[in-house]
């Protein structure tokens, strides 16, 4: 009966993701979206985890553990060990910097919970105004954006997982801020209808109401042009903004070569509301001995476009190793991806298994 539910519920949210994809995003004409730059919260879409950045983002379907959060939250239940502790830094563009942190515990039958804080250190940037259109005063300012999440995954079967991330988006230049709330939700079935090797999942990014803006920074200084009010601060009243969700499928293949050496490759589409959409391919090999294993990964996405559309993203790469040691495993991990225009991304991140 359990397996039975767990099946349905599996039906019921893919056919769901189906009917949100198919919701009014891309001009199937040239790929044109118009909608493309008016999203907010856009550091949503900013990955983080090495292992699955290497592997291009098409790893949805085996994700697991504490880097599951931002990819597929669903594969927080399949965590390994009875709690993890993450820590990435990416290189981005534009000398901003990406750092992330998450916790996972594993609670048994109740599930696992796993929370998380990503923030961009975009530096000191020199401040200009009209009375100092260089910054010769030497004045800076540095914005603040952050996204916390709270998770939470449980398995149903053996074979299949969900879970869900709730994230709070805080954003702050100057004296004027954006809050938004977001939710994902996910679901990993391995071994798909009894076929061993082969898994599906499917994660919903994203969903929620329009990110709102307010502060003391969005008073000006005026005169009424009713009446006889003297100069007084009005306050210009921001426009809201929708976030940019996505609908994620993907299909994963894992097989063994001998005791020695494992392999997986997967492949993924996501559907974006507010961007073009991406097919993306990635793979790894595992290389165990002993104590240690290494791995070798590489991936790439890639995007139907227009003339007047752009992917400055382009493949990754990257490679890890993991030792177990008493009482506590260590990974570490590194991503390279390449960028047009800007530099390269590198993207580390330490993991400990306790």
């Amino acid at each position: 009966m359990r397996y039975t539910c767990s099946a349905i519920f599996l039906i019921v949210f893919v056919l769901m993701a189906a009917m949100i994809s198919e919701l009014p995003a891309q001009q199937t004409a040239d790929v044109k979206n118009k909608r493309i730059g008016t999203a907010a919260a856009t550091e949503l879409l900013i990955p983080v985890g090495a292992r699955d950045l290497a592997m291009g983002g098409a790893s949805i379907a085996t994700t697991l553990g504490a880097d599951a959060i931002y990819w597929n939250p669903a594969g927080l239940g399949r965590i390994e060990a009875a709690a993890e502790g993450l820590f990435s830094s990416m290189a981005y563009i534009g000398d901003i910097r990406v750092n992330y942190g998450a916790v996972a515990v594993g609670f048994g039958d109740f599930g696992s919970v796993g929370v998380s804080l990503k923030a961009m250190d975009f530096g000191d940037i020199p401040l200009t105004t009209n009375d100092d259109p260089e910054g010769r005063f030497g004045r800076t300012f540095s914005p603040n954006f952050m996204v916390f999440g709270l998770s939470y995954a449980r398995a149903f079967t053996d074979a299949i997982t969900a879970g869900g991330t709730l994230k709070l988006v805080s954003e702050q230049i100057g004296r004027v801020n954006g809050s938004a709330v977001a939710l994902d939700i996910g679901v990993q079935y391995h071994n798909v209808a009894g076929f061993q090797g082969l898994h599906l999942g499917v994660v919903l990014k994203n969903l929620g109401p329009q990110m709102s803006f307010d502060g003391t920074g969005l008073l000006r200084r005026a005169t009424s042009s009713d009446g006889r009010r003297p100069e007084q601060f009005y306050k210009s009243v921001p426009a809201s903004f929708e976030l940019p969700s996505s609908v994620e499928i993907g299909l994963a293949w894992s097989r063994s070569l001998n005791e020695a050496v494992n392999y997986t490759v997967s492949g993924a589409f996501a559907n974006n509301n507010l961007g073009l959409d991406g097919y993306r391919v990635g793979g790894e090999v595992i290389y165990s001995m002993g104590k240690a294993k290494l791995f070798a990964r590489g991936g790439a996405e890639m995007s139907p476009k227009g003339a007047d559309d752009a992917q400055i993203f382009g493949p990754t790469f990257g490679v890890g190793l993991f030792y177990s040691t008493v009482g506590v495993d260590i990974t570490i991990d590194y991503a390279y991806r390449s960028v047009q225009y800007f530099e390269n991304n590198s993207m580390f991140t330490l993991k400990l298994s306790f």
